[in-house]
């Protein structure tokens, strides 16, 4: 399913002129976000893992100018179509690894905010299941790459890192509005809400409610 058109905007918080788009990339089997002012006509993508002909038809016919590509970490199913994107169009790149996009990258450290496309994007350091892992915040919608999914904590490669992706989960996503929509690199979007109910890679067998 490619190029559907998610109906939850006004859920997300965003402005009514906002849209997000849904995108899958079948050989990674990763998520990747196409957000649209439709009262300025520009464009940022989350997360290009592959550039495919709906995306880029969607931007054409649309006449979006893809202003932004936010990346949250540097792996390739996340990362892989970002070439092509940069044969294209000439969007900025954001991302907290600087191999990522070379001299077209704007690397973030830590924490802090952004404008792109006429939106204040706020972007949180949480490393954890990469070094680099980033995720984004636009109104009451997060991209959370793949440091949290639907019922799932990222992967990590040692016990010291899933502490760590763990503890800043809880620290910097549980704390949260419930209602927060979280828009994860792989599988179906989820609410904070419902993460800190169901999700018992984070919380163990503890529900937490609130």
């Amino acid at each position: 399913m490619t190029g559907a058109e998610a109906n939850y905007t006004e859920q997300a918080g965003l402005p009514n002129t906002m849209k997000i788009y849904f995108h899958l990339n079948i050989s990674g089997f990763s998520n990747c976000y196409l957000i649209v002012n439709e009262i300025t006509k520009e464009a940022i993508i989350v997360d290009p893992g592959k550039i495919t002909g709906p995306m880029i038809d969607q931007i054409e016919k649309d006449r979006y100018a893809l202003k932004a590509v936010l990346v949250t970490h540097n792996h390739g199913s996340h990362v892989n179509g970002l070439q092509t994107l940069l044969k294209i169009y000439n969007p900025e790149i954001f991302a907290a690894d600087l191999g990522t996009a070379a001299k077209h990258a704007h690397v973030l450290k830590d924490d802090g905010t952004l404008s792109a496309a006429g939106l204040q994007i706020q972007y949180v350091s949480l490393p954890g299941h990469t070094a680099d892992s980033m995720i984004y915040k636009i109104g009451q919608a997060v991209f959370t790459g793949d440091t949290i999914s639907a019922g799932k904590m990222g992967s990590t490669d040692n016990r010291y890192q899933e502490k760590t992706l763990r503890d800043n989960i809880k620290s910097k996503i549980f704390t949260l509005p419930d209602e927060t929509i979280l828009l994860p690199g792989h599988g179906p979007i989820t609410t904070v809400g419902t993460e800190k109910q169901i999700n018992t890679d984070i919380t163990g067998q503890d529900c937490i409610t609130g």
